[in-house]
Formats: C-alpha cells, sequence, structure tokens
C-alpha cells in the first residue's frame, strides 16, 4: 500500500446528497479562522501609512536641513573667499607702511626695501594661484591677451612684440588680460 503526498486526500469522503465533502468543510473552516478581520487589516494598513507618513515628513524635514545648511555655507564661502589671500596682503601692506615711516632713507635702502616688499607680494600671489602672464614672444591668443595695436617687426604676424601691461590668471582663469602690441603681417 502506497501512502499518499497529502494526508488528507488519505481521510474516506462521506458523502450524501447535498452535503460538501467533510474534508472541504474542515479546511474551509480553519482556513478563514486564520485570515484576519477587514477591520484588523485596515487598522494594520493604517499603522503602516501612519508610519510610512512619518518617515517622509523626517526625511523631507532633513532635506530641508542640508539644503538650508549648504545655502549657508556657500554664504559663508562667498563672504569668506579673500580672508586667506587678504591675510597674505596684510605683511605686504605693513612693509610698505615701514618704508614711508623711515625718516633717514638712502635710495640704495629705499630699493632694497621695495624688491623685498615686492617678494612678499609675488609669494603671496603664488600661494593663492595668482599667476602672472608675461606674453612677450608669443603668438597672440585672445584668450588671454588684449591687443592695442600692430607694429612693423621682423617677428612673424600676430606675435607678441611689446608688453604694456602683464595680464594674470587665477586658478587658470584670466582676471586680466595682458596689454600687447602684435607684429603685423608683411
Amino acid at each position: 500500500m502506497s501512502h499518499p503526498e497529502n494526508p488528507q486526500e488519505a481521510l474516506p469522503v462521506q458523502e450524501s446528497a447535498g452535503d460538501t465533502p467533510a474534508v472541504g468543510s474542515v479546511a474551509g473552516s480553519s482556513h478563514t479562522d486564520t485570515l484576519p478581520s477587514i477591520e484588523e487589516q485596515f487598522r494594520t494598513l493604517e499603522l503602516k501609512a501612519a508610519e510610512h507618513h512619518d518617515t517622509w515628513l523626517r526625511a523631507k524635514a532633513e532635506s530641508e536641513n542640508v539644503r538650508r545648511r549648504a545655502q549657508e555655507d556657500i554664504s559663508k564661502a562667498h563672504k569668506f573667499a579673500v580672508e586667506k589671500f587678504a591675510g597674505e596682503l596684510l605683511a605686504v601692506k605693513d612693509s610698505l607702511e615701514a618704508a614711508l615711516a623711515a625718516q633717514e632713507q638712502t635710495v640704495d635702502g629705499f630699493r632694497s626695501g621695495v624688491e623685498l616688499t615686492l617678494k612678499q607680494l609675488i609669494a603671496a600671489f603664488e600661494k593663492n594661484a595668482l599667476v602672472e602672464v608675461d606674453p612677450a614672444g608669443e603668438k597672440f591668443d585672445p584668450h588671454k591677451h588684449q591687443a592695442i595695436g600692430m607694429v612693423d617687426s621682423e617677428q612673424e604676424a600676430n606675435t607678441v612684440v611689446t608688453v604694456l601691461q602683464k595680464g594674470y590668471l587665477i586658478a587658470e582663469r584670466v582676471l586680466r588680460p595682458a596689454l600687447v602690441m602684435v607684429a603685423k603681417p608683411k
């Protein structure tokens, strides 16, 4: 005798006219007893909805806080961006004031003081990524140079012959273009 896979299939089924099988009625009644009522399901879903709504509100508040803090940080960065550079320039100002305050100066002493002050200024520029552009002899670049005029020259056409005023880049961006005279085409 083989054993059936489902133990309920092994039970003898007694049917009478108009009756439902006994096994079916047992399975049907036990199945409906384990399901929660509609009210319980509704309460469970309401609790989950309230939990999701609370989580959403917290996430929304957190994103607003992050956005507000980011705006404050950007505002502070704009306001104090020049602070480091200004601190470097204070030493240059102090040196210039000391030179002007000295009573007895020789031309050589004054010159050496100005040279030292210029070195301080150049060091401040280097620390803050402010780069000098002196394009003498280079090909004219309209992105970095501003041509004031053209002159006759032995150099190749559109080559910078004379630099009237040096240009400056800050972080590889043109702060001030160099003012130049350019060679005329022959």
